[in-house]
């Protein structure tokens, strides 16, 4: 291999290769490659493949099985990201959130759920305080306006509705 107009210079480890002085960082450090050490390569010089991501379809750098970072994130992580944000915001288990938005408590909707504690406290994670709401009646719940109207739904589901604090709740 012959590199040119780069000095080399011994280096005192046997395993290791010739040192340069990289121009990226202008230090001495082992040759990696055109010229730079790794640290530099990397920042300077290395480019990842572009491919067509096959879950979106966009031209993107190549993160892994053919995916762009996103995607693959989105498709081979998203559990292990859901878990620790329901732990960390929730103080629940996926398991539990799972259980709770499975359907709207309030009119069936089964799509998108989110997590509604009817006390108010975040930190009251009690299984009668947590209940599972779509988007429009979460809305409604916290909205003075219709609030009396969700308020009875859960109560003729059987939901104790009698600890929910008014100040939790906007007027209009």
């Amino acid at each position: 291999m012959v590199i040119k107009n780069i000095k080399k210079y011994q280096n005192l480890n046997p395993n290791g290769g010739f040192l340069i002085d990289c121009p990226g960082c202008k230090e001495r450090k082992e040759y990696h490659a055109k010229g730079y050490c790794y640290t530099c390569y990397k920042k300077f010089s290395w480019k990842s493949k572009e491919i067509k991501c096959k879950s979106c379809g966009r031209i993107r750098p190549h993160k892994a099985f053919g995916l762009c970072a996103g995607c693959h994130v989105r498709l081979h992580h998203y559990d292990l990201i859901k878990r620790y944000n329901t732990k960390k915001w929730h103080n629940i288990s996926l398991e539990k959130l799972r259980e709770i938005t499975k359907v709207c408590v309030s009119c069936g909707f089964d799509k998108l759920i989110t997590v509604h504690h009817l006390d108010g406290n975040k930190k009251n994670n009690d299984d009668k305080n947590l209940v599972g709401l779509c988007p429009n009646c979460h809305k409604m719940v916290h909205t003075y306006q219709y609030f009396e109207e969700v308020k009875e739904k859960l109560k003729k589901k059987g939901y104790d509705t009698e600890k929910v604090h008014p100040t939790n709740y906007v007027k209009r």
